[in-house]
């Protein structure tokens, strides 16, 4: 079965317990909330992207303290550290297209690992729109739905909602789903689904990138040094998200997680 990676989570979820001893998960929680809740607001009722954040970092063990200030620091309460949002793109190996969320106090520094990264990992840094047409920002809501709804009953109530498609999980396909949204419309879509049928749960709430075309990595040869390319990235302080349009085989993906 071919996997198309998207967002980069494999190293995520790998690397949590190591990242959250250094701080950098618990700075990246903490820019998650104020980022939220700069577009969306501080009311969690309301904001379905900021509740996905806030119960990503309690689980992650920001502390309550860390929580409500990045809360007041969004909501322009507390003044904010002086960081901006910076993308980098480039190709990885196999021309893999990587695009790159940071939040930085220094972009020349973050620029220059960035690139150093790349360089190092067989991938070519590149400018500003290389790859970014080939990622689409989109919201992304997981949802759960009972047993007495079908799929085509929560297609129907997914596009009366605002939604723009909608595709089972490949985990649970019989109970839980994924809608596609335009990002701008992420939380009215969750309101108004909640408000069609109130037996539909809302698990999270995102804004991601979808990738328009596909790369398909078949070997370790080109396999290994992508991933630690994707894995350094994701480890670094100021990223905030990376994503690609890789595809990789589950057994091949199996053997390139082994070998970080």
């Amino acid at each position: 079965m071919m996997m198309m990676m998207g967002r980069w989570m494999a190293i995520k979820n790998k690397k949590a317990s190591s990242d959250a001893k250094k701080g950098v998960a618990l700075a990246k929680y903490s820019m998650e909330i104020i980022k939220a809740t700069k577009l969306g607001g501080s009311d969690i009722s309301a904001n379905f992207r900021l509740r996905t954040a806030i119960e990503k970092a309690k689980l992650g063990g920001l502390a309550k303290d860390s929580i409500e200030n990045a809360l007041l620091k969004g909501s322009g309460q507390l003044k904010s550290d002086n960081v901006e949002e910076v993308t980098y793109e480039g190709y990885g190996p196999g021309g893999v297209a990587i695009f790159i969320e940071t939040s930085t106090e220094n972009r020349n520094r973050t620029a220059g690992d960035i690139r150093s990264y790349f360089n190092k990992f067989e991938g070519n840094f590149g400018q500003d729109g290389c790859v970014g047409y080939l990622f689409t920002q989109k919201g992304e809501i997981l949802i759960i739905y009972p047993s007495s709804l079908s799929f085509d009953d929560v297609f129907e109530l997914a596009v009366e909602a605002g939604a723009e498609d909608l595709q089972p999980d490949e985990a649970f396909p019989d109970s839980k789903a994924v809608i596609y949204t335009a990002y701008e419309d992420l939380n009215a879509v969750c309101q108004a689904l909640t408000k069609l049928n109130s037996a539909v749960k809302i698990e999270s709430a995102e804004i991601t990138r979808i990738p328009s075309t596909q790369a398909e990595v078949t070997t370790v040869e080109v396999g290994k040094p992508l991933y630690k390319l994707l894995a350094q990235l994701e480890n670094h302080d100021d990223v905030q998200q990376v994503y690609c349009n890789a595809v990789v085989e589950d057994a091949l993906q199996s053997t390139l997680e082994a070998l970080l």
